[in-house]
């Protein structure tokens, strides 16, 4: 596969992603995935769905968890609800996340990522001790498929993110570095935090987006690619820096408006071409 590969996040039947046909429309050829619903994670439907990705020529190169009952409606529900730092739900949605890496590998998709959540900062916490034994726990049945775990950034200080990564200590545990996150949330500045946790990267978003005047207590905005405070380019040569080759993965959360989002994502198709041949030169097809 040449260098950064144009990706786009897509969804086979709910989430915020794009349908796969968006994708072959917009010449875009790699998608992550967002982790279809339990009914039709089985081997029948990844048959099928890696039967219609080759006639696409499409690669697939990350699948998503995600879980019922997670809210994204400010940051204090994302606290509350999102991924297995929650107690009440961790059990089950540990074993669905083993389910999800179960069906990537049906797909042959040697990546599965997630939001963990929001990580107590106390790594004496008992929460943080919880949460740093189900990882492991996940870590280790990623292991056994030959599979990696991505860790999704936004939630999370990037010095958080690297103690929390050595204190799982597992060789299989990366990043999908999202720089709109660290924004979004209000957690950290993306170009000083990939710098600080590049060599755990993995696979990326790219995403804008536009610090709130709260940060940290109030969303930022999530806005078209390149209009945000990320600072595209200056993202791009930083992933360059320290040697990052995968698939640029277009994300764009605004799922309601298809068409829309469609044409926001072709700009932003557009936009990193343009750049990854300014900054690397002509790397072959979008």
């Amino acid at each position: 596969m040449d260098k950064w590969p144009i990706g786009v996040f897509t969804s086979v039947d709910a989430g915020l992603g794009v349908k796969l046909e968006v994708a072959h429309e917009l010449g875009v050829p790699t998608i992550q995935l967002h982790a279809p619903a339990q009914q039709t994670r089985t081997p029948a439907h990844a048959e099928r769905f890696l039967k219609r990705l080759n006639e696409l020529g499409i690669a697939l190169t990350v699948v998503f968890g995600g879980f019922e009952g997670e809210s994204y409606a400010d940051i204090p529900t994302v606290s509350r609800t999102v991924g297995l730092v929650p107690p009440e739900t961790r059990a089950a949605r540990t074993r669905e996340m083993k389910e999800i890496a179960d069906f990537a590998k049906l797909l042959g998709c040697n990546a599965v990522a997630l939001h963990i959540g929001f990580v107590p900062h106390d790594t004496q916490d008992p929460l943080y001790l919880q949460v740093r034994d189900v990882t492991r726990e996940v870590c280790d049945h990623c292991g056994q498929n030959g599979q990696n775990l991505h860790l999704e950034t936004g939630q999370e200080k990037a010095g958080a993110l690297l103690q929390f990564i050595g204190d799982v200590n597992r060789d299989n545990l990366f990043i999908n570095f999202d720089p709109a996150n660290l924004i979004l949330y209000g957690t950290d500045e993306p170009i000083a935090a990939l710098k600080q946790v590049g060599r755990y990267v993995r696979s990326v978003h790219c995403k804008d987006g536009k610090w709130s005047a709260r940060p940290g207590q109030d969303w930022g905005q999530e806005v078209p690619l390149g209009q945000g405070d990320v600072g595209i380019e200056n993202y791009l040569r930083t992933l360059d820096s320290f040697g990052y080759t995968g698939p640029l993965t277009i994300e764009r959360e605004i799922a309601q408006e298809p068409e829309r989002q469609k044409a926001e994502i072709g700009h932003a198709v557009r936009l990193l071409t343009e750049l990854r041949e300014k900054i690397c030169g002509k790397t072959g097809a979008v």
